[in-house]
C-alpha cells in the first residue's frame, strides 16, 4: 500500500510546474507580477540533534520550510522544495535564484518584509517590498499608506497557502524533507485541478 501511494504521489508531483516555465506562462499570459511567501507546514516533533534544524524560533515549532508563487489571483504556480524549519524566507529565494528567475521572465513580485533585503537593485528592483520601521526612524504616512497598498495585493497569496494547507495528510507530516518535497509538488496539482473544475 505505502509502496502504491509513494509512487502516486512521485507520479502527481512530476506535473508540478518548474520555477522557469511557470513563470515563462505567467509573462505569456500577459501577467506582470506574482506573489511570493514562504510559509511553515508543521510537522511532529522528533527527538535528536537531527530534528533541531526544524525547529522555527519564529512559530515556536517543528515544521519545514516552503516559498511558494502564486498568481494575481492566489491560484499557486510553483512550489519550492522543502527545507528545515528555521530557514529564512530570503535565503530560500537565494537558494532558488527566484531573482534571475523572475529578470529572466520578465517579471516582478509583491513579497512582504521577510523578503526585505533580497533585492538590492535600486534602479531596477524585481522584488517589491514593504517599508520597515526601526527604533530611530518611524514609517512616515505615504509609507504606511504604501505597506497597506502592498498588503491588499498580497492577500491572494495567503489564500494559495489556505488552499493548499486545507489538505489532511498535511496535519499529521512526519516526512522527511525529501519525501516532503514530492507531497507539497503532488497536493499543488491537486489542489489547481481542483481549482479549475470548481469554476
Amino acid at each position: 500500500m505505502r509502496r502504491w501511494r509513494d509512487e502516486l504521489i512521485a507520479l502527481l508531483a512530476a506535473k508540478a510546474p518548474r520555477l522557469d516555465r511557470a513563470l515563462k506562462k505567467i509573462a505569456k499570459r500577459g501577467g506582470d507580477v506574482v506573489l511570493i511567501d514562504g510559509t511553515l507546514i508543521p510537522t511532529q516533533r522528533r527527538t535528536g540533534k537531527a530534528n533541531r534544524p526544524n525547529y522555527s524560533g519564529k512559530h515556536h515549532r517543528h515544521g519545514l520550510h516552503v516559498l511558494a508563487l502564486t498568481d494575481e489571483r492566489g491560484r499557486m504556480i510553483w512550489i519550492s522544495a522543502a527545507r528545515p524549519g528555521r530557514t529564512h524566507d530570503i535565503t530560500a529565494a537565494r537558494r532558488d535564484h527566484i531573482l534571475a528567475h523572475l529578470r529572466a521572465a520578465g517579471l516582478g513580485a509583491l513579497a512582504d518584509l521577510g523578503f526585505l533585503g533580497l533585492d538590492d537593485d535600486g534602479d531596477d528592483p524585481v522584488v517589491v517590498t514593504g517599508f520597515k520601521a526601526t527604533r530611530a526612524r518611524k514609517l512616515t504616512p505615504a509609507e504606511k499608506e504604501a505597506n497597506q497598498v502592498l498588503a491588499a495585493g498580497r492577500v491572494p497569496v495567503e489564500r494559495g497557502f489556505a488552499h493548499l494547507k486545507n489538505w489532511r495528510i498535511l496535519t499529521k507530516l512526519r516526512t522527511d524533507p525529501a519525501r516532503a518535497t514530492h507531497l507539497f509538488r503532488a497536493l499543488l496539482v491537486l489542489t489547481n485541478i481542483e481549482a479549475t473544475t470548481d469554476n
